[in-house]
């Protein structure tokens, strides 16, 4: 209904209409915290009564709790104070600062050494290792392909050991983890197989080698980079060879380098985990039937020691341990391509027809030489590259030592 009138006459109409009506509606809300509270049909000191009631209610029914001491006691280990909060885990061994701040110091090669084999294996490892070094990573080879396994430490040792002005101009290629971890910390230069696809030598371990120079390869989980390596590394002059009509490579660049134990005649005869097979999470199931029936009855999948679940490689796959019978092992090119055709096999821990040379070091100090046409050489322990070594240092004290008495008044 409109109000007539002024326009005085209308400020105080609406003057008295909210005095007596908006007033109090604006009153008897504010009373009732409609916009605060859900129980709002109910006045507020009836609230309060009702959870008076409630709190000694469940006072009486329940005893109380007591306050874990973590709440009670301040947390100095996490200060409101500083840039960056306090880590929950602890410093690193080793680790002098909890944060990174700024670009870290170079890794000191020095403090990293390959500590001294303990046992004869570990000797007889690096005396392969060093003997293999010496004679095919020479000066002029500039892209050299580092393996994977218990002996390449060795092999990275003793590459350092040639100097800072011959490796400065050195690329090397990892095959996995390990072999990366090994070129960065010994300050070398890292690369890639995409830059360099031709290598000009690839010195790697082996789990078993054969008096062909085929090999069992993959016990660390790397064999798939490893034959990317090691096929990078050879210049495949192919050849036919007439008795098994296969393509054979006459200049080889791939080294092998093991102890004693992985010297046999037949693959499997010391290496019994198997051949390991990468294949597809997707298909491994099918797979295993497939070598089941292919001849690997025992045929599992690896499956990892520090961790629930199977073993997975650097390529995200799953590794298969497939033990074949010795018969079978006797051919182990055709059972190579028998794998290999298997639907959803990655790569086989077989290397046939690849390798130049194996090296082995033996208990006596000796190394044994395998060469791939079929030639054994000997190399004997007064002319191993660790007696030069100990002849080196017994050299270098004679000679201080008459200095010193040469200098004594």
């Amino acid at each position: 209904m409109p109000v007539g009138g002024t326009g005085r006459d209308r400020s105080y109409i609406y003057a008295q209409l909210s005095r007596h009506f908006m007033l109090p509606v604006l009153a008897r809300l504010r009373t009732q915290r409609l916009f605060c509270r859900p129980s709002f049909a109910r006045p507020l000191a009836r609230q309060r009564e009702d959870r008076g009631s409630l709190h000694s209610t469940a006072t009486r029914s329940h005893p109380k709790m007591p306050i874990p001491p973590a709440l009670l006691t301040p947390d100095l280990s996490t200060p409101s104070d500083g840039v960056y909060p306090q880590p929950l885990r602890q410093t690193l061994a080793g680790q002098t600062s909890q944060y990174i701040t700024s670009t870290p110091s170079p890794l000191a090669a020095q403090q990293s050494k390959v500590p001294p084999p303990t046992s004869a294996v570990e000797a007889s490892k690096r005396l392969a290792a060093w003997t293999a070094v010496d004679r095919h990573i020479l000066p002029e080879h500039k892209v050299i392909g580092i393996g994977s396994g218990s002996t390449v430490p060795y092999v990275v040792e003793r590459i350092v050991a040639q100097g800072k002005a011959v490796n400065k101009d050195r690329v090397f290629i990892p095959t996995g983890f390990q072999s990366k971890e090994l070129i960065v910390n010994a300050e070398l230069l890292l690369g890639d197989v995409d830059q360099y696809p031709v290598i000009d030598v690839t010195i790697d371990g082996a789990d078993e080698v054969d008096h062909d120079l085929n090999c069992i390869k993959g016990g660390g989980g790397c064999h798939l980079r490893e034959k990317v390596l090691a096929e990078a590394a050879d210049t495949y002059v192919p050849t036919i060879e007439r008795s098994a009509m296969i393509m054979r490579s006459t200049d080889y660049s791939f080294v092998l380098v093991a102890d004693y134990r992985k010297n046999s005649k037949v693959l499997g005869t010391m290496f019994k985990q198997g051949i390991p097979i990468e294949v597809v999470p997707f298909a491994y199931t099918k797979i295993l039937q497939n070598l089941h029936l292919l001849g690997s009855p025992r045929a599992v999948l690896r499956m990892a020691k520090a961790k629930a679940g199977p073993v997975v490689s650097d390529n995200g796959n799953f590794i298969i341990d497939a033990p074949f019978p010795e018969e079978m092992m006797q051919d182990p090119y055709t059972l190579l391509t028998r794998i290999k055709m298997l639907t959803g096999v990655v790569e086989v821990g077989l290397f046939c027809h690849m390798a130049k040379a194996a090296y082995f070091g033996n208990q006596d100090g000796s190394v044994t030489i395998k060469w791939h046409d079929g030639r054994v050489e000997q190399v004997q322990a007064d002319k191993s590259p660790l007696a030069e070594k100990s002849q080196a240092e017994a050299l270098g004290a004679a000679v201080a030592k008459l200095s010193a008495s040469t200098l004594a008044p």
